[in-house]
């Protein structure tokens, strides 16, 4: 009986040892989680926001409004400070609504208050040495924006902390669960590949973090006091880039690759990174440079199309090398694998290759572009807008193998030889592409009115898939899946039938049923599932898991 008291209180006492170091270890992490803005000139806090009429609001020369097709524009200019302060001043409710969007969609995804409380430390953690690897130039802009938020995300972090963190948000989701929840597709194509042999490239955002997020985009165009003019799409608080082309004619996108979890800490967000490439390249071997001399924590490919070089490249970074790819030919395809000689047999690489949708989409994109040359911006809209599989197959409406994943935050045609840019509409790149042409944007010098700024005689028309039958079934279909995700009643019936040859159909009718332990209908919806194309190795191993699982049910 002593000896087993002495066991005891000997495992009290290393149980006490390790509840300390875990407090000592949230100290450590919410200590250094919490960054200390930047020391910068605040005189730029006294400009004033004026209502000018309709949704048009200005500061001196700069500028927000909303377009008739639901896009907001944003215009502005000065140093970095004072580009952040006047972007959170003219942007501040979209700031706002952005971080509500994202955190409530956090917590739908996380509903445990105590992992959520984990998460934040292990993000902490990860992120610890983050404004080490951000310029001063970019803290400042930050600053300047984060002054803009609200007070009532404290539990998130202070201001600057948050604004700072959701820069590198997509790195960590990335590499932490290799989400894949930016699985893109991006091309380009010059010369004999065009109609009349200028530059087009073209590229899907598929970045969803609910609905609500999707909803505010804005087509930023800034002029910094250093660097190139540029315009890129955003949305409210985020000032790095993921989709942009400068008045060089140089455009940059991003498209992510497999990653391991980056145990090291943090380093530069991918998005500034192609923010920096954005404002300082004219060409592509200076946007090589830029790239290898940044230090990333996730593995990530930009697509780099050049106005002077009259051709794209792709540059591959992970966290330890750098490779690009020159197709030495007048197209470039990106999905979510590398292409290089250098990364080809890289571990990951092979495996993202092997499990993923990556391989064929790319395949169907190469399909595509070929029925298609020579291209125009409305035939990469329509390759951009594709949903089928390979030979036309017809895969189900969302298939993450197909070109268009109906998830879409936003998709971008891109003209440098005549800076000219189209980005999409609601819903997701279904909607008018509007034309925006990038000198005649920065020639403006200020608005006095709420007028049009796009030049809309070169619009491109919605798609007219919009008014079928198929597109309101699978509204059905994802009113169904949404109701899943939230532990809602779903009508299973309604929606296998409302988007048939969809595996994810049957999947989420097979999870409902699970959820209610009917496991002989779970069974059959699964069998079902299998028997179309499924996006991933990973996602038919799953099903094939739940399979066995109802099984192991019904015998016991």
């Amino acid at each position: 009986m002593r000896f087993f008291k002495k066991v005891m209180k000997f495992i009290g006492y290393l149980l006490m040892i390790f509840l300390v170091l875990i407090f000592i270890f949230c100290i450590y992490v919410w200590k250094v989680s919490d960054f200390k803005p930047p020391v910068v000139d605040t005189s730029a806090m006294s400009l004033q926001k004026v209502h000018v009429e309709g949704s048009l609001y200005t500061i001196g020369d700069n500028w927000i409004r909303k377009n008739k097709y639901g896009l907001w524009e944003m215009y502005v200019s000065g140093s970095p400070f004072e580009l952040g302060v006047k972007n959170g001043k003219l942007s501040q409710q979209l700031i706002v609504d952005q971080e509500l969007a994202f955190t409530q969609q956090i917590r739908q995804m996380i509903p445990s208050p105590g992992y959520l409380k984990f998460l934040r430390y292990v993000t902490g953690f990860i992120n610890r040495n983050l404004p080490d690897h951000v310029t001063e130039e970019y803290k400042e802009e930050i600053y300047g924006v984060s002054m803009a938020a609200a007070d009532s995300f404290s539990w998130v972090g202070t201001k600057y902390s948050r604004i700072l963190n959701y820069h590198a948000a997509h790195d960590i989701g990335h590499a932490l669960q290799n989400l894949m929840l930016v699985g893109c597709t991006s091309f380009g194509a010059w010369d004999s590949k065009t109609a009349n042999g200028a530059m087009l490239l073209g590229r899907n955002f598929d970045f969803w973090v609910g609905d609500k997020f999707s909803e505010n985009k804005i087509v930023a165009f800034y002029k910094p006091d250093k660097g190139n003019k540029f315009a890129f799409v955003t949305w409210g608080g985020f000032t790095g880039v993921v989709s942009g082309m400068n008045d060089k004619g140089l455009t940059v996108t991003i498209n992510a690759a497999r990653s391991d979890i980056p145990w090291a800490g943090a380093a530069t967000p991918v998005s500034l990174v192609a923010r920096e490439i954005l404002q300082y390249s004219n060409d592509i071997q200076e946007a090589i440079a830029i790239a290898h001399k940044r230090k990333m924590f996730v593995s990530e490919s930009f697509l780099v199309g050049s106005a002077v070089d009259h051709k794209a490249v792709l540059i591959e970074k992970t966290p330890d090398t750098l490779a690009v790819y020159d197709a030495a030919s007048d197209h470039l395809l990106c999905t979510n694998h590398y292409q290089s000689d250098l990364f080809q047999q890289q571990k990951l690489n092979k495996e993202q290759k092997a499990n993923s949708a990556s391989v064929y989409r790319y395949e169907r994109l190469q399909e595509l572009l070929q029925q298609n040359y020579p291209l125009t911006p409305e035939k990469i809209a329509n390759i951009l807008r594709d949903r089928r599989g390979l030979h036309n197959a017809n895969i189900g409406d969302g298939n993450e193998k197909a070109v268009n994943q109906l998830i879409a935050h936003h998709s971008v045609i891109f003209q440098p030889d005549s800076l000219r840019m189209w980005v999409s509409t609601q819903p997701w790149q279904l909607g008018t592409y509007v034309c925006y042409d990038l000198r005649k944007v920065f020639a403006l010098h200020g608005l006095q009115h709420d007028v049009e700024i796009a030049d809309t005689t070169l619009n491109i028309a919605p798609d007219p898939f919009l008014q079928t039958q198929e597109f309101r079934n699978f509204e059905l279909f994802r009113k169904n899946k949404l109701a899943l995700q939230q532990k809602q009643p779903v009508d299973t019936a309604e929606t296998v039938h409302s988007n048939p040859d969809f595996y994810d159909a049957y999947r989420v009718a097979g999870d409902y049923c699970k959820l209610n332990k009917w496991y002989t209908a779970a069974i059959n919806y699964y069998t079902e599932a299998l028997r179309h194309e499924v996006a991933t190795i990973t996602e038919r191993n799953a099903i094939q898991n739940k399979i066995v699982e109802c099984k192991r049910k019904l015998k016991s």
